[in-house]
């Protein structure tokens, strides 16, 4: 989580397992395209940093964030998959829009995770305006897709 004290992007390289044998399927929204394509630019780059080898690491897009439950179910349906990672961005906006999304979204992927045989990290950001959602997609807060590809490589050791 990104707070003034914790950027998305900083952790200990050499406590995180190795991930040349994991396999990770990411899920990632076609909405807000600046802000998840570099959520997906750090979550990739970071796999690979660890060792995942480019040809383990499969990408899919939705339309948008609440398409992600969709298409994480299929990746888990498919199998193969070691962990798989959703990524999008969801900004408010002046109607209740924001907080439906928001909402079924976290509990759509909390249900999976209690269902799922592989974890399914949460890589939605859920921010009152753009600059904060580019302060965590590669800003001074770090990437989330970074955080979320170590949280994969972790949850796949568990």
């Amino acid at each position: 989580m990104a707070t003034a004290l914790h950027n998305l992007s900083e952790y200990d390289f050499n406590s995180i397992p190795d991930a040349s044998n994991m396999c990770f399927g990411i899920v990632v929204a076609e909405w807000n395209p600046e802000i998840t394509g570099a959520l997906l630019e750090g979550a990739v780059s970071t796999l690979e940093k660890h060792g995942a080898l480019p040809e383990n690491i499969h990408v899919k897009t939705v339309p948008g964030s609440f398409e992600l439950i969709y298409g994480a179910h299929q990746m888990t349906l498919n199998g193969g998959f070691d962990a798989i990672i959703i990524l999008g961005s969801v900004i408010r906006g002046e109607t209740p829009h924001f907080d439906y999304i928001c909402q079924g979204v976290t509990a759509g992927i909390a249900q999976l995770n209690t269902k799922s045989e592989i974890p399914i990290i949460y890589g939605l950001l859920t921010t009152e305006d753009l600059q904060q959602a580019k302060d965590r997609s590669g800003g001074k807060l770090g990437n989330k897709g970074d955080e979320c590809a170590i949280d994969a490589i972790k949850m796949a050791k568990f």
